[in-house]
Formats: C-alpha cells, sequence, structure tokens
C-alpha cells in the first residue's frame, strides 16, 4: 500500500515510537512529549502516520501497539483545546477525532479497512477490530456513516476456508466488528441479518467463529427496538444450539484455536459462550422462555460436581439425578480443575441471572429451582483442605486484616452468594422445600464440609426467605444449635456466622421467640478453644443486640459481659490472646452496654482498667 503521509515524518514516528516502549523513563517521557507536540503541530499527519504504521510495521507488537495508541489518541481531547461546556449526555465530547478534515477521515478509515483485512496476526487483527469499532461508533454517533465498513464486514464474514487457510480469521473478526458496532447491520433486512448470523454460529471450522458470531448476535439482539427484536427471534435458535454441541464433546479433543496455536479447552469455550449470552439473560430474560425446558435438558449436567469429586451431596444414586449426565469420570486425560470449575460457575450465573431477572418464569418449569439450589448446596461444601494451609493455616490467621481470600473469592463463596441471589429473587415459597429436603442431612453428615454448608445455606437464605421462613423458625433454631458443640472450629465458626445473620434478616423476631435458646449457645461459645470461634462468637452477639429488646438481655448480661471480659484480660495465656479478639470483645461491650442501657453502669469499674491497659 502506497505511502499516505511525507517519508520523514513516517521515519520519526517510527523513532518515537520504538522510544515509547523502553524501559527507560527519561526517553520514554521524552517520546511523549514529542507525541504532544506533534499532535498539536500536525495533527492529521501524524495520526495518518501512526495507521499506516499499523499496516507497516515489522513486528507483531509495534503494529499492534500502533492500532492501540490510535484509539487512545484519536479520542481524547485535542492539544491546547478551549474547555467545552458539559455536553448534553447524548452528545459525544470535542476530541482530536472532532478536529480532523473529512478527507484525513476517510484516509484514516481506508487504512484501518486495509490492516483489517490483511492483517495476518489474530492478536494484531483482534487490536484493528477494536480501533474500527471504536472509529465506526464515534462516526455515526456525529452522524457519519461508514458503509465501506459494512460491506467488507460482510464480505467477509462470507469468506470461505478454515484456520489455516486464513478464512475463519477474517470471518472471525467480521462478526466481532458487528458484536463492536451493532448499529451497521440495524438498518438492514432482518431475515438478511440473521442469515448471516445463523451461519457464523453453525460454522464447520471454528469454535471461535461461532463465538464471535455469539458475541455478535447478542450485541444485535440487545440493540433491537421491540418490533425488530419480535421479528429476530427465530435467531435465539441457532444461538443456543452452540452450547448443547460444546456440552457434549467436552471430553473430545478441541479444535484449533483461530488465535493460539495450541489447542484451547472446550471447558474454556463452553464457559466463554455462556458468559456471552449472561447479559441477554438479564436485559431480555422473556425471550429464554420458550427455551427453558430444552436448557434445563443439559445445563444440570454442567453446575453439578463430577460424580467422583471428593465431596458429593446428595449421593449419585439420588433421585433428581439430571437426565443426560455426562460421566465426567470417565473423561480422558487430565482437564484443568479450574477451567472445570470456572464452566460450572458460568453456568450457575447463567442460570441465576436468568432468575432473577424473571422469577415469575422460572417458577413455571418444573426442577429448574431445585437443581440451582441443589448445585449451590453441593458447591458451598468443596473445601480445599490444603489451600492456605489447612485447618492449622485458618485457626492462626488473623480474620480482621488477612481475610482469607478462598474465603470471600474462592467457589464455595461464590456458590453461597449465589444461593443468596437466588432467594432474594424468588423468596421463601420456592427456595425453602429444594433447601431443607437436603440441609437436615447436610448437618448430620460426617463430613465436616457438609456440615459447614448446611449452616451457611441457612445464613444465605435467611434474607430472601425471612418472612416464610418464620413460620417454620423454630426447627430451623433447632436444627442450627447443636451444632455449637460440633468437633471441628469450622462448623462452630459457621454455627455463629449462621445465627448472627438470622439475628439481621429476622431481626426482634427470632431475638423475641428464641432468646433462651441462642443465649444458651452463644455464651458458653465466647470461651470456646479456639480464639478465631470465639471472637466470631462475640460478633454475633453484636447482631442479636441490634434487635433485642432491654428487658430480654437484662437476664443474660452478667453472663455476657463476665465471658467478654475474660476475652480482654491480657493475664491470660499468651498463646490464647489475639488482638483481634480483643478488638471484637470491645466492640461487643459497646453494643451490648448500648443494648441494656442504664443497666450496664455497674460493669463500668471492672472494664475501664482493662480498657486503660
Amino acid at each position: 500500500m502506497e505511502s499516505v503521509v511525507p517519508a520523514e515524518i513516517t521515519a520519526e514516528l517510527t523513532q518515537i515510537l520504538s522510544n515509547l516502549v523502553l524501559g527507560d523513563n527519561e526517553i520514554r517521557s521524552n517520546a511523549e512529549k514529542a507525541v504532544n507536540e506533534r499532535l498539536t503541530e500536525t495533527p492529521e499527519q501524524y495520526l495518518l502516520a501512526l495507521a499506516q504504521f499499523a499496516i507497516a510495521a515489522d513486528t507483531e507488537v509495534m503494529r499492534s501497539f500502533s492500532l492501540v495508541l490510535l484509539r487512545r489518541l484519536l479520542f481524547r481531547p485535542a492539544p491546547n483545546a478551549q474547555p467545552q461546556p458539559q455536553p448534553h449526555p447524548h452528545q459525544p465530547q470535542l476530541t482530536l477525532y472532532d478536529h480532523l478534515s473529512s478527507q484525513t477521515l476517510t484516509t484514516l478509515e481506508r487504512l484501518l479497512l486495509h490492516s483489517l483485512l490483511h492483517e495476518p496476526t489474530p492478536t494484531v487483527r483482534r487490536r484493528s477490530v477494536d480501533s474500527v469499532c471504536d472509529l465506526a461508533n464515534q462516526g455515526m454517533m456525529r452522524g457519519r456513516p461508514w458503509h465501506a465498513l459494512q460491506a467488507q464486514a460482510f464480505t467477509m464474514a462470507q469468506t470461505q476456508g478454515d484456520v489455516a487457510s486464513g478464512g475463519a480469521g477474517l470471518r472471525d473478526s467480521a462478526y466481532r466488528v458487528f458484536a463492536g458496532c451493532p448499529n451497521l447491520v440495524m438498518d438492514l433486512q432482518t431475515d438478511a441479518v440473521l442469515g448471516v448470523f445463523q451461519r457464523g454460529l453453525q460454522d464447520e471450522y471454528s469454535i471461535e467463529v461461532r463465538h464471535a458470531a455469539l458475541l455478535a448476535s447478542v450485541a444485535y439482539l440487545t440493540a433491537c427496538e421491540a418490533p425488530q427484536l419480535s421479528q429476530s427471534l427465530p435467531l435465539l435458535y441457532p444461538m443456543l444450539e452452540t452450547l448443547p454441541t460444546l456440552a457434549q464433546s467436552l471430553s473430545q479433543p478441541s479444535a484449533l484455536s483461530t488465535t493460539t496455536s495450541s489447542p484451547t479447552s472446550n471447558y474454556h469455550h463452553l464457559s466463554m459462550f455462556l458468559s456471552t449470552l449472561t447479559p441477554l439473560c438479564s436485559s431480555h430474560p422473556g425471550i429464554f422462555a420458550p427455551h427453558l425446558p430444552a436448557l434445563l435438558s443439559f445445563l444440570p449436567s454442567l453446575i453439578l460436581p463430577a460424580v467422583d469429586c471428593a465431596f458429593v451431596f446428595p449421593p449419585p444414586s439420588d433421585s433428581h439425578q439430571p437426565p443426560n449426565r455426562p460421566n465426567h469420570a470417565e473423561d480422558p486425560g487430565d482437564e484443568d480443575e479450574d477451567e472445570k470449575q470456572t464452566l460450572r460457575l458460568s453456568a450457575l450465573e447463567f442460570m441465576i441471572s436468568l432468575s432473577e431477572a424473571k422469577p415469575a418464569m422460572v417458577r413455571k418449569v418444573d426442577g429448574w429451582v431445585g437443581v440451582i439450589v441443589r448445585a449451590c448446596l453441593e458447591g458451598m461444601g468443596e473445601f480445599d483442605e490444603d489451600d492456605a494451609g489447612g485447618l492449622e493455616g485458618w485457626l492462626a490467621e488473623d480474620p480482621s486484616n488477612s481475610s482469607s481470600s478462598s474465603e470471600t473469592d474462592g467457589p464455595p463463596a461464590l456458590y453461597e452468594q449465589s444461593l443468596d441471589r437466588l432467594a432474594c429473587a424468588l423468596g421463601g415459597r420456592s427456595i425453602l422445600q429444594p433447601a431443607f429436603q437436603y440441609i437436615p442431612s447436610m448437618m448430620a453428615s460426617f463430613d465436616w464440609r457438609a456440615r459447614h454448608a448446611g449452616l451457611m445455606a441457612i445464613a444465605a437464605i435467611g434474607e430472601g426467605t425471612g418472612k416464610v421462613m418464620q413460620n417454620e423458625l423454630g426447627k430451623v433454631v433447632a436444627l442450627v444449635t447443636p451444632m455449637f458443640q460440633d468437633t471441628h472450629p469450622r462448623v462452630r465458626y459457621a454455627a455463629c456466622q449462621c445465627v448472627g445473620q438470622l439475628c439481621t434478616d429476622l431481626e426482634e423476631v427470632i431475638q423475641a421467640r428464641y432468646h433462651q435458646e441462642l443465649f444458651a449457645v452463644l455464651i458458653p461459645t465466647l470461651e470456646d478453644p479456639e480464639p478465631r470461634v470465639r471472637s466470631h462468637a462475640a460478633a454475633a452477639l453484636i447482631n442479636f443486640c441490634e434487635g433485642v429488646e432491654r428487658d430480654t438481655l437484662i437476664p443474660y448480661l452478667d453472663l455476657i459481659v463476665e465471658r467478654l471480659l475474660k476475652l480482654l484480660n491480657p493475664a491470660a495465656d499468651p498463646t490464647q490472646v489475639r488482638r483481634y479478639v480483643q478488638e471484637q470483645a470491645i466492640t461487643t461491650l459497646a453494643m451490648v452496654a448500648d443494648a441494656s442501657e442504664g443497666t450496664f453502669a455497674k460493669h463500668y469499674p471492672a472494664i475501664m482498667p482493662l480498657l486503660l491497659n
């Protein structure tokens, strides 16, 4: 392609860009200053030179860097531009792009189209797609259509050939352009658009082309107005058909990626497909209604754990075993467990998002809610006992400043959050029955992880099911309180968490009805052998006291204060003194003092010396 700028500008820009990627701060700073100076003096020539460099540079790194830099520079405020008044929400902020002549913009568009069509490296072509989409979207916002891009993208989408011939890469880029700039197709014949997208979704050569077509389809349906959306609903059939095809081939060798030289796991691909569809569940949940039975025929096999994992509840012979569940135990090879877990969570997120967006719709589908609840319960019990030093590491950890990421971000915590979201979306009438179908047996399990999961599940569903749970609250309390005597400290910790959360979610109700039963387990737990459990019992007391009547608390006040003062006592066994326990004891004492009002005054003589010490 012939040069569009003088050779000296190209040479100077080449040197500037080379300096920008160097590690020397001074050289890089001078290069940044030079870029700003050139954009102030001759912006059009240097932006065109940058686009040309993205085509002509010898290395992939420099072509990619040029495209990234071009996007950043085009849509930043012009150098030395006067401050503009706040634009209308739908009016774009003035940028360097707005100071370019029509001829320069036309040349810039031609250069980027050349890069999109002729760039040989898939990773760089992705950068080219990003730049093209940005330029198209910003231009359309300003009333500048890009018909040449529309025509070229449709031509690329119909290119023949496999990955090796390069045809698959061109199709992948075309669908990514449609995904990044859906306005390119919004004014075209609906049937023609659906035909192009369907061919991509059924691409016989490349999973990544199918994924790019799925991205484009989701963007298109999301952008559709109601009349156009109703005409486009047939597109959802081939979109969803991409899922079972991958689900049935998880154990098979993956197809070659168009962007990498090595095969990518089908677990990874299916996770991507599900994650791509999930935003559509939230924005247009109703369009999935006819497809829920079909989705339920294979999604359970993705969200439930493999039958040979260490923790499985209920046993594999359970009568609620979903249909067509693949036997992962017989999968050849040793796929990455992280990718399997990611797939489970992606499928679960898809189902949870749909349930949150349209609760009444999913309630009508027999088995939908039950399988999600079961998947969450099983996932909540899948602790890695060797993670973060196992039990010894957990007991030694200071939760006030080093909360384990596995506790807040690990898979069990994510399953717990999913159960919480489902309960809040669907309510007690839908959740309590399937949850308590399993929870009592979990609490009686020999495996501490099952008992822990059962307690955390009750805590998780309390907020969403509280109104209905009140009717069976006595049974729940009777189920939870014995767990304070459990042999495993993490189960006792979970019992504290469960009671504390219930005191918040069922505030005043549980305190008024069951204060005797709860104080009978919380107060002794303040003397638990493990500091971390003692501290959490003190924290649970705060939740209890926030909703307790003064007269209900007074009979227990002396016992509570006595135990809390022991937690504060610096004369205790040095191996048992933990600063975070003492800090929690002080916080709890403050809450107890507030709840008990003037009656607490008699304890100040015993407390103040300890605090001052």
